[in-house]
């Protein structure tokens, strides 16, 4: 629980992704959120290896996972899923308009000021990797970061969460930050570790993951002269 075949609600998610990506593939947001509030869901697999089925794209325009289906709508883009969720239930997001609000606008924070942010070290670290532009780009990219941690750092200053409680906000927040895992990089800002490993901590981000990972597993790629 809450996987469950019979659910109707529906997210897409990937069979299997290489080992840099796991853990990290973005249905794990609702995954997590769905654990958070104990709603069952089942999960469509498609290959991230190959293209997606054209009508895939009907759903999905950038043929990414994940995609939501419930009884009331259809969405795709984890951030608006999340929305989606949080306003139905508390323990996602408060009932009063202004913390709601503010919930929702460090959601947004997290998508639009930090991640895109990290993109470039990501393109730099693995997906350019070595190519001989990346070493003079790096410390551009990185300062840049530097700079979104450190307003994303002064702003949670001791609290526990990004606001009075924890919101959708602080489990997007912790996600995106999560891709800077093996960097070193938050090393620097204490606090926001501390903030990703309390996020990690969480049972229902234990469980979230552990069903992701499962499904990797179970879908790994038999290398050419493996044993049977």
């Amino acid at each position: 629980m809450p996987v469950d075949p019979n659910s109707n609600i529906e997210i897409t998610a990937f069979r299997w992704v290489p080992e840099f990506a796991q853990g990290l593939v973005r249905d794990l947001r609702i995954r997590w959120a769905l654990e958070e509030i104990g709603r069952p869901y089942s999960v469509r697999l498609l290959d991230a290896l190959h293209p997606r089925p054209s009508e895939y794209f009907c759903e999905q325009p950038f043929g990414q996972v994940p995609i939501y289906k419930d009884s009331e709508v259809q969405l795709f883009e984890s951030g608006a899923i999340l929305i989606h969720l949080g306003l139905q239930d508390e323990r996602l997001l408060p009932s009063d308009r202004p913390s709601q609000m503010r919930g929702i606008a460090w959601l947004i924070a997290a998508l639009n000021s930090v991640e895109p942010a990290i993109f470039p070290l990501l393109m730099i670290n693995v997906f350019n990797k070595g190519e001989p532009w990346t070493e003079e780009a790096r410390p551009k990219f990185l300062d840049r970061l530097r700079e979104r941690l450190k307003c994303v750092s002064e702003a949670l200053g001791d609290k526990e969460w990004l606001e009075d409680r924890f919101t959708i906000g602080d489990l997007m927040t912790v996600t995106v930050l999560r891709q800077l895992r093996g960097t070193g990089i938050l090393d620097h800002f204490p606090n926001l570790a501390a903030l990703v490993k309390r996020g990690e901590s969480r049972p229902a981000f234990q469980r979230a993951l552990s069903d992701q990972l499962a499904v990797f597993r179970e879908h790994e790629p038999q290398h050419e002269g493996a044993a049977a």
